[in-house]
């Protein structure tokens, strides 16, 4: 397939600007689709020699070892945390999509258990969330780290997952061919729309981006910025798609992390934001796996 040289140098898929764009429809006429993220992840104490994590996070090891204190930490969220979101979903009567690597699937029993009497979704999260996918893997290396992620989510919830959230959103340019060959349907790493997109991938994977802007790592951890803004940075964020998704169907992913945002400080910040958009009509509440199948029976081209 050939796709104009318009946009990111790659031909994973075609650049295309939204006003050019036929309107999307939500089911029922909702202007917006709008679906919680969930991360359910295990951190490496030692990740092995050679393994990658985001340049933000120090992977595991400062100078020193073992730096219990950054491990312990993120373990916070599964032990503290997650419980907290789990009770803010459960008042608003919301499915969420559970992100889970393969080192959670065999720790946590019990979270997989909670989030699966709940009806939620989940998707494959690599393996390890300091391990990420990078172009220096060989090919068998890539396809490994796919094949055991899904294999270990299959095995711990009892359904093969059809979605896709790399470690850090960590890809090579190879990755979206090799989840459409392990019988993927959708892929959550390009934050670089709000709406769905075909990738140009045989056959073809379903985009649907992971909005980064209202992330609780990103804003509350990675860029400082205050707790209190937080309700209102969603907030504004889904106003805006809301009044655009009048005339085009928009979508709104929240993405949260527990040990960030099941803190006991921050808690009462996720349920002001939960308050705030959960008082919209025309809103589809959904998951990321329903918005990838129904986008697809539009039969949009790649």
């Amino acid at each position: 397939m050939t796709i104009p040289a318009q946009g990111m140098d790659h031909d994973l898929y075609r650049f295309s600007p939204l006003p050019k764009r036929p309107p999307l429809q939500w089911p029922g006429g909702a202007r917006v689709a709008s679906w919680v993220l969930l991360h359910l992840e295990f951190w490496e104490l030692e990740p092995p020699e050679g393994a990658h994590s985001d340049a933000r996070f120090k992977g595991g090891r400062g100078d020193f070892f073992p730096d219990y204190r950054y491990f312990t930490q993120r373990e916070y969220g599964n032990r503290i945390g997650i419980f907290r979101i789990l009770d803010l979903l459960d008042r608003h009567e919301l499915k969420a999509t559970v992100a889970v690597n393969a080192g959670a699937c065999a720790r946590y029993p019990n979270l997989i258990e909670e989030c699966a009497r709940r009806g939620y979704e989940f998707a494959a999260h690599g393996e390890y969330q300091n391990r990420m996918i990078t172009s220096d893997m060989s090919e068998d290396e890539e396809r490994g780290i796919i094949d055991a992620a899904t294999t270990a989510v299959e095995a711990a919830t009892g359904s093969r997952p059809t979605g896709w959230l790399g470690p850090d959103s960590g890809e090579s340019t190879r990755t979206p061919q090799y989840l459409a060959e392990a019988g993927y349907d959708y892929v959550m790493d390009w934050p670089n729309d709000d709406q769905p997109y075909v990738m140009a991938t045989t056959p073809n994977l379903i985009s649907i981006p992971n909005q980064m802007e209202w992330d609780d790592v990103q804003n509350l951890w990675i860029r400082h910025v205050p707790n209190q803004r937080y309700p209102d940075l969603v907030g504004k964020a889904f106003r805006t798609l809301h009044n655009e998704g009048e005339q085009s169907g928009r979508l709104f992913g929240l993405s949260l992390h527990p040990w960030v945002i099941g803190q006991p400080h921050r808690i009462k910040y996720l349920a002001q934001a939960l308050e705030d958009i959960s008082g919209y009509d025309q809103v589809w509440r959904t998951t990321a796996g329903e918005i990838s199948r129904y986008f697809r029976s539009l039969d949009p081209k790649p």
